[in-house]
């Protein structure tokens, strides 16, 4: 049996806001709202934190490290 291109069901795992990376069922990700704005939601994989990977809210242009 070949799993390719098979597509699952149920709820995709978040992914990183600016790297699209997704984040796995343990990583210590972080979600929180822009600081400037508060409209947009922000998703970040440790990955990207620990590599100091900026962020920008397309909402307001908030640039975050």
């Amino acid at each position: 049996m070949s799993i390719r291109g098979a597509k699952f069901h149920g709820p995709s795992p978040p992914s990183d806001t600016v790297t699209n990376w997704v984040l796995a069922p343990l990583e210590r990700g972080v979600v929180f709202a822009c600081p400037n704005c508060g409209k947009t939601t922000v998703v970040r994989s440790a990955r990207s934190r620990k590599l100091g990977v900026t962020y920008r809210c397309p909402e307001c242009g908030f640039v975050g490290p």
